[in-house]
C-alpha cells in the first residue's frame, strides 16, 4: 500500500507589523534624538525577543499579545545577542557590546512557576562584545562567548538566586557559535570548530584544516 504524503501547509511570510509598531524607531535623550536599531533576535513558541542598540530588550509574549521591556542598569549600550529558553521557568539571556551578560527569569501566571522577575549577572569576565550564548536544556548552565575568543560557563541556581561564573576556554579568534548538549559544548570560531567536553575539560577539533 502506498504511503500517504503529509499535507503541505502554505504560509505567507510578511513583516510583523504588530511587533515592529510596539518598538520605537527613535528615543529622546536630553536634547538629542537617537535612532533605535534592532540588533539581536531569538524566538520560541512563547516569546519573540528583540535586542536593540539602546540597551533595551523587547520581549513579545505570543500567547498574550503583550510587549514587555527589560534593560540593563547603568549606561546604555547595544545588545549583541539574546537567547531564550523554556524549561520549568522561562529564561532569556542577554549579551552586550561591552561584554555584559545578564539572565532574566520571567514571571509566569502558571501555578508553581516563578512569580517575580529576577535578574542574574555574569560578573566581569568578558571584556568585549558577546557573540554567542547557549543554554543547557534545564536552564542550570549558560555558556557565553565573545569576539576575543573567551568562553565563560555560568552555573545558575534559580531557587537560591545564585550565579557562579568561570572562564573555561580561550580561543585565538572570535566565537561565532555555541551549542550545548549532554555535557558537550560545540564551539565554532572564525578559525575552527571543536567539541569541548565539560566534564573532562578536553578539546576535540572537528577537521584538521583551519578555516580560510
Amino acid at each position: 500500500m502506498a504511503s500517504v504524503a503529509s499535507p503541505v501547509i502554505f504560509k505567507e511570510f510578511c513583516p510583523l507589523y504588530y511587533l515592529l509598531n510596539a518598538i520605537p524607531t527613535k528615543i529622546q535623550k536630553g536634547f538629542r534624538s537617537i535612532v533605535v536599531y534592532l540588533t539581536a533576535l531569538d524566538t520560541n513558541g512563547d516569546y519573540i525577543a528583540v535586542g536593540s542598540s539602546i540597551g533595551m530588550l523587547y520581549l513579545y509574549c505570543r500567547h498574550l499579545n503583550q510587549m514587555k521591556k527589560y534593560n540593563f542598569e547603568g549606561r546604555c549600550e547595544s545588545i549583541t545577542f539574546v537567547k531564550l529558553l523554556s524549561c520549568f521557568d522561562d529564561l532569556v539571556a542577554v549579551g552586550t557590546a561591552s561584554g555584559r551578560v545578564a539572565v532574566f527569569q520571567l514571571v509566569s501566571a502558571l501555578p508553581g512557576r516563578n512569580k517575580q522577575l529576577r535578574r542574574f549577572d555574569v560578573a566581569g569576565i568578558h571584556k568585549s562584545s558577546i557573540t554567542a550564548l547557549a543554554w543547557s536544556p534545564n536552564g542550570m548552565k549558560l555558556f557565553s562567548g565573545d569576539d576575543k575568543g573567551k568562553i565563560v560557563y555560568s552555573a545558575l541556581d534559580l531557587d537560591q538566586g545564585i550565579c557562579n561564573s568561570s572562564l573555561v576556554l580561550e580561543e585565538p579568534s572570535s566565537i561565532v557559535q555555541l551549542d550545548y548538549n549532554q555535557k558537550v559544548l560545540l564551539v565554532s570560531t572564525l578559525q575552527r570548530t571543536l567539541l569541548f567536553y565539560t566534564e573532562e575539560k578536553s578539546v576535540n577539533q572537528v577537521g584538521t584544516q583551519p578555516r580560510k
